[in-house]
């Protein structure tokens, strides 16, 4: 079953048009990424997605409903979830509260997360629930980001850069707690510019230069493209 449609994304800083007809699809159950080097539109794209950036034009169908500009709060209580490459933590807030304020009720038929799940998902956090979200690495800080969108009870989860400034042996860590929401069956986008992080991850993969779509294809399609990872992927 397809989650999300998007077709024709344009979106525009200014008078500076950055993303170009952007079209993509995810299917429940699917982790799709979106690849390439910095500043070609992976963020943007989230970003448009979710209604933090609203596009100039296109369509942006959720199970079939037009959401292109909708607010971001009801996005996120439709069932979209969006982590932040730049994490956005309370830093003043404790672990805990960080994860309370973000709290929204389950869908019908999900098992609800809470913080005790979260803890379970992500145990390395619990020692530090009472600790302020600033003083945490920038590992444990990621895992709090991942672990407080977890609280909206999303159905799909925008992932942006999540290997970004974190320690190789976080990374490894990180890429095992996706693969495990993926197969307890959450639909993921991954903006990623990590190769082989993304090969590891995903079903299909979107790869974006200057704003455009220039490859779609699986990850299996994408790792024996040398020509498209040379061209575009590689500095």
């Amino acid at each position: 079953m397809e989650l999300l449609r998007v077709e024709g994304l344009n979106v525009c800083y200014g008078l500076s048009k950055v993303l170009h007809d952007v079209a993509l699809t995810v299917g429940r159950g699917e982790l799709v990424s979106l690849v390439g080097r910095n500043g070609v539109g992976k963020s943007t794209t989230m970003r448009g997605i979710m209604g933090l950036t609203p596009p100039r034009a296109g369509s942006i169908l959720w199970k079939g409903e037009q959401i292109l500009r909708r607010s971001p709060h009801r996005n996120a209580r439709a069932g979209i979830g969006y982590v932040p490459e730049d994490r956005r933590i309370f830093s003043s807030l404790t672990v805990w509260e960080n994860l309370d304020v973000a709290r929204l009720p389950p869908r019908p038929g999900q098992i609800p997360w809470d913080e005790d799940r979260v803890f379970e998902f992500f145990p390395d956090l619990l020692p530090f629930k009472q600790r302020e979200g600033g003083l945490l690495s920038g590992g444990q800080q990621q895992m709090l980001t991942i672990g407080r969108t977890l609280m909206g009870n999303p159905e799909l989860l925008l992932l942006d850069e999540p290997s970004e400034g974190v320690a190789p042996i976080i990374v490894a860590g990180i890429e095992k707690k996706i693969r495990e929401l993926k197969e307890a069956g959450l639909s993921i986008i991954l903006a990623e510019q990590n190769l082989d992080f993304v090969l590891a991850l995903s079903d299909r993969c979107y790869v974006l230069e200057k704003g455009s779509i220039v490859f779609a294809g699986t990850a299996q399609e994408l790792r024996a493209n040398r020509e498209v990872q040379d061209r575009y992927l590689y500095i």
